[in-house]
């Protein structure tokens, strides 16, 4: 898994301070960004932060590129409506050898990661023949309609994988770009940093927290799964490791 933050809003905290600075005081538009040192901007967080006043911090936003993780992960960091997301696709991408994400817990077990791998290797060659054969109709069928033979490769090709995709598992590698503002991204790391995620996005979301600590650290320092700053909401569902959660956040993050 490779998790970069490509780029995000300049000054964030400073942008913050200022819609702030709008709410609780009389200056105008033209002087929003003026006065605000380093102090008095660390204050405006912390009031905003330790208020849950959140609406201001929707005014900056941090996009990431991330590689190396799977169709499941995908599928949940989509569930997250507020953001934009721009994902390599299979439709139009021919993949001519998938790459695909193996859990820890096959890989710890070598019978289990053979036959993983074996299922694998079979989705691939299913994939092959799959594009092989529906290319080979679609690019006779375009002929006939006169289409030439270059035009009729190429449309082919695209209708082949279209169909043929469907063969590949959840497992299957997938790249993403998106963007999420920063009250979007509390939430986000309010859910999936949590023990109960499931493992490879509670991974994902863990290095994405210690990012944007590093470029908002007044705005993400209390961060992470909902127990870093209450008592733990899953119920009878908790994981049981609440302090345990605390420390690793307050350190590795």
């Amino acid at each position: 898994m490779k998790i970069v933050l490509l780029q995000y809003t300049p000054e964030p905290e400073k942008l913050v301070a200022a819609a702030a600075k709008l709410c609780y005081s009389q200056v105008g538009a033209e002087k929003l960004m003026e006065d605000l040192t380093d102090k008095k901007i660390d204050k405006f967080i912390k009031v905003l932060m330790d208020l849950g006043h959140e609406s201001p911090i929707e005014h900056i936003s941090f996009t990431f590129a991330v590689e190396g993780i799977s169709r499941v992960l995908s599928h949940q960091l989509v569930r997250h409506r507020i953001a934009s997301y721009s994902q390599q696709s299979q439709r139009y991408v021919r993949l001519e050898q998938f790459d695909y994400i193996i859990p820890p817990a096959i890989e710890e077990i070598a019978q289990a990661k053979k036959k993983y791998i074996e299922s694998m290797e079979e989705n691939q060659k299913s994939y092959n023949y799959l594009v092989d054969i529906l290319l080979n109709k679609h690019f006779e069928s375009l002929v006939k309609v006169g289409k030439s033979e270059k035009q009729a490769r190429a449309v082919a090709e695209k209708m082949a994988i279209e169909d043929a995709r469907y063969v590949f598992p959840n497992a299957c590698e997938t790249k993403i770009v998106f963007t999420m503002n920063a009250r979007s991204l509390i939430n986000f790391f309010e859910h999936r940093c949590c023990e109960r995620a499931q493992w490879e996005i509670r991974q994902m979301a863990t290095e994405m927290l210690k990012l944007v600590k590093k470029a908002a650290p007044g705005l993400f320092r209390t961060s992470g799964p909902n127990c870093v700053r209450q008592p733990c909401p899953e119920g009878t569902m908790t994981c049981g490791k609440m302090n345990e959660v605390r420390e690793k956040f307050i350190k590795e993050t």
